[in-house]
């Protein structure tokens, strides 16, 4: 027998296969989408079995043998092995990437990650029923008798729930009882109970109708916040259910499966399989493992979710759907649509995308036919959307207000009294952007990164947000030595430690990347806000979305323009996103709600279609510019990035790619090369050239032989980002 093995290698073509032999006491076990380990020069790798020879015909080479087979059973199916392969034509990614991405970590091909199966005791009849009765008849013993009878009702008993264990021992020495062991999953609770069900609305009713009955594969969902698209959801899997199907949910933000897995579970029960990146390695290998079993009908997850080997598939719902982080970004640079889509033409699945802001491109995919369009107009609890007010912050200055103007001020103290709760959204963590020499000027910046580094008052420490590297505040600038170093710019800390100072003992809780890098800190911090035991939430975009909590009344933006000036064609369409999502947590319940947008544009269109609550009249300004500029949704981007830890080298072959892209697509759009944007990140200098065109076939193959001509050269690094996100 001779299997064609998938192996991670660095130089020359990527997916190439390579044959080895399989021993006779082998053969047995070796399956396609099987892991084995592989001799390959003088290492040892692993990799995925994607074809297998029966004849052993007489080649001109001797091969060698696989050493061991890794898996029981494939960790690939039919379906993924085929998904595979069509990302790496769509992306121009290597093979083994794109099969290494579909993995949990415990099963990535690179890594060896130790795991125990957590077990759970049982006791259960070791005869029969009839022969327990009798004994019981005759037994004089109540404490046996308790213990008999109740194993006797339930069948099986958990041995941790038995009180009297001396007596257990003695009924199992007797062989009367016997004790099993069965697998227990991590995230398995015995307190879930099924309970969560709502009456639709006449609306929720037509979406839910419309979609279930209509004929298009993928549909829209533009509902306002807190118009219960979750409930729509639910109502559509309760259906797919129901014909004996099953349904893939995607999250864009880990903090949004929080509150979501909590519906979904108290409608649903253990019924659901969870999967995002903060699951440990052990509770991920046991979410995919149930899922491969059948043993769940749903699954909900952040992006990699999509992947799961789910069986049966009915309906795929993308939550959030404009949101950049459904796109990954580093090989495969997959988009989950893109997945989803592939998923559902293979298992003859429908596909929704929900959104208070849907992206663009959907929305104009929609406009014109090739989606289906669903709408939620009103709110479900018939309250109206909050009142927004704009603060002009040039005038805030003047009056002494640099950072929190009088406005928000009193709303704040306006809930405090109420006992009400308030959200303040920052999207800048740390407590500083920079630190800035009055004397000389110098401003601090990460040695390997082409970055300034924000000033973090917590640890006193300078950090790079691109490659982590941290340094301490120095009290002298290293350029003159001067003692008059200065922050400038507003994080997340900062604002904590203004309104600390401005209202006497009010409870306030930060959500950013630096508050919730351990485990289970993105749930406790929701879980204690829900419970009010603080009454300020402030954060980053993570508290923008998907939020539910029925006492806060007030939201509050600090720099709500902030993200208009990010060099990026899609940085009005994100910030109106990001404004109208955090808009939405406000007033959800039975409180009327308010927002305070503070910024120094505000006559911006974005401004005031936020204010307005006019995705419509976004729409129509901005589709509008994109049609006059040439961008998404009348063509498609591609970036095509140069890398190289030689700035010379780097610039001249970025030129010449420049130029054979000219040449070889004279009928399309190419900007740069230029300097990216964060031009240096981890001492590594970055180019790129931007192809904007309408046919992506004649694309792929310019940019596949591209990728050839700088296969074997370790100088430089050729990105192929097929459908980037950012510019």
């Amino acid at each position: 027998m001779i299997v064609d093995v998938l192996v991670e290698v660095n130089v020359g073509n990527q997916n190439q296969m390579f044959s080895y032999t399989v021993s006779q006491e082998l053969q047995s076990q070796i399956k396609k989408g099987i892991r084995v380990t592989v001799p390959f020069g003088t290492r040892k790798l692993e990799g995925f079995i994607l074809d297998i020879h029966k004849d052993d015909t007489a080649r001109d080479y001797d091969l060698k043998e696989i050493i061991n087979v890794v898996d029981e059973h494939p960790v690939l199916n039919d379906e993924l092995l085929d998904l595979g392969k069509h990302m790496s034509e769509l992306y121009l990614a290597p093979l083994i990437h794109c099969y290494q991405t579909m993995l949990p970590v415990a099963l990535k091909a690179k890594r060896k990650v130790k795991l125990n199966i957590k077990e759970e005791k049982y006791i259960c009849l070791n005869k029969s029923e009839e022969e327990i009765k009798l004994y019981i008849e005759g037994n004089k013993s109540v404490l046996q008798n308790n213990i008999l009878n109740t194993v006797l009702s339930l069948k099986k008993v958990r041995k941790k729930d038995i009180d009297n264990q001396n007596v257990l021992r003695t009924l199992l020495k007797k062989e009367l009882l016997k004790e099993i062991r069965e697998e227990k999953y991590r995230l398995d609770s015995n307190d879930i109970i099924k309970n969560e069900t709502h009456e639709l609305t006449p609306d929720q009713k037509h979406v839910v109708k419309s979609f279930l009955e209509g004929d298009k594969e993928t549909y829209l969902l533009h509902g306002v916040t807190g118009s219960g698209k979750t409930e729509v959801y639910m109502n559509i899997i309760d259906n797919v259910i129901k014909e004996g199907k099953k349904a893939i949910v995607l999250v864009p933000e880990i903090a949004l499966t929080v509150q979501l897995v909590t519906r979904f579970q108290n409608h649903f029960g253990n019924d659901v399989a969870i999967l995002h990146s903060r699951l440990s390695a052990g509770e991920k290998y046991d979410e995919w493992r149930k899922i491969e079993r059948d043993e769940v009908s749903i699954v909900i997850g952040a992006r990699s979710a999509v992947f799961a080997p789910l069986s049966n598939i009915g309906v795929i719902i993308i939550d959030e759907e404009h949101e950049a982080t459904y796109k990954q970004e580093n090989s495969p640079r997959y988009h989950a649509y893109d997945i989803s889509l592939f998923r559902a033409k293979r298992h003859k699945a429908k596909i929704l995308l929900g959104s208070a802001t849907p992206s663009l491109e959907s929305y104009a995919r929609a406009k014109i036919g090739y989606y289906g369009l669903l709408e939620l107009k009103n709110r479900i609890n018939g309250k109206d959307l909050p009142k927004v007010h704009i603060v002009d912050m040039k005038e805030s200055i003047k009056k002494g207000h640099r950072l929190i103007s009088s406005k928000l001020i009193e709303g704040i103290q306006e809930r405090l009294e109420k006992k009400e709760q308030i959200m303040i959204l920052l999207n800048r963590r740390g407590y500083s952007n920079y630190l800035i020499c009055s004397d000389c000027g110098y401003a601090y910046k990460c040695p390997s990164c082409d970055i300034t580094m924000t000033y973090h008052k917590t640890s006193d420490t300078l950090r790079c947000h691109y490659c982590g590297y941290a340094d301490k505040r120095r009290i002298e600038c290293p350029e003159c030595h001067a003692k008059g170093l200065k922050d400038f710019g507003v994080g997340t800390e900062k604002i904590e430690e203004e309104l600390n100072k401005m209202f006497d003992g009010i409870r306030i809780v930060r959500m950013d990347l630096d508050t919730t890098t351990t485990k289970g800190a993105h749930s406790k911090i929701i879980k204690d806000f829900n419970n009010y035991k603080y009454d300020l939430l402030l954060g980053t975009q993570m508290i923008a979305k998907g939020l539910d909590f029925g006492r806060v009344s007030l939201v509050g933006v600090i720099n709500a323009d902030m993200g208009l000036n990010i060099p990026d064609f899609r940085s009005s369409e994100r910030t109106f996103q990001l404004l109208n999502q955090v808009s939405g947590r406000s007033g959800r319940k039975d409180i009327e709600g308010e927002v305070i947008l503070q910024t120094f544009n505000n006559d911006h269109y974005v401004i005031e279609n936020v204010k307005n609550h006019d995705y419509i009249g976004f729409y129509n300004n901005e589709i509008k510019i994109r049609k006059r500029l040439f961008y998404p949704p009348f063509c498609f981007i591609s970036l095509v990035r140069i890398l190289s830890s030689d700035y010379e080298y780097g610039f001249e072959v970025s030129k010449k790619i420049g130029i054979y892209l000219r040449k070889h697509l004279p009928n399309n759009t190419i900007l740069g090369p230029t300097m990216s944007n964060i031009f240096k990140v981890k001492n590594i200098y970055r180019f790129g050239c931007l192809i904007k065109y309408k046919n992506k076939e004649e694309v792929a193959e310019v940019l596949k032989n591209v990728l050839k001509q700088y296969d074997n050269n370790n100088k430089i690094k050729i990105e192929i980002d097929m459908n980037t996100m950012r510019m």
